[in-house]
């Protein structure tokens, strides 16, 4: 009876780990991006398009690799928080993501991967809970 209880317990506590983890992802990538989305080829703004790529591609993976909508969530949030805080004014006026094009691509684009990441997440979920594997 110990081993069960104390194996589920092991197993909670990974589960809520890899979650952390998935969060902490996110919220680097978020960090990254907020400092190289400027990069630029001529007009186009390919630093913040390959951050929102990669972006929607760990929200995918993470709910994939979880098998479950969740996973898509945690590093979508961890990504949306840094980079919103990051794109705050300070008290002295200053910005990191700045109203430029790329910045604009950056933000919004992001946002629209996280949430494309974590609704693409929602029929791969429905399959697998109309077969059992939850």
């Amino acid at each position: 009876m110990n081993v069960t209880v104390g194996g589920k317990r092991a197993r909670t506590l990974f589960t809520v780990a890899v979650y952390a983890m998935l969060f902490l992802l996110g919220a680097v990538q978020g960090v990254i991006g907020s400092f190289q989305y400027s990069w630029m080829a001529r007009p186009v703004p390919v630093a913040a398009l390959v951050c929102c790529a990669v972006l929607l591609a760990t929200c995918l993976l993470g709910a994939w690799a979880m098998r479950s909508v969740s996973g898509a969530v945690a590093p979508a949030v961890g990504w949306i928080v840094a980079a919103f805080v990051l794109s705050m004014p300070v008290s002295n006026g200053s910005v990191i993501i700045t109203n430029t094009a790329a910045g604009r691509w950056y933000l919004y684009g992001g946002t629209l991967c996280a949430v494309a990441g974590v609704a693409l997440a929602f029929p791969s979920w429905i399959r697998s809970a109309g077969r059992g594997q939850l």
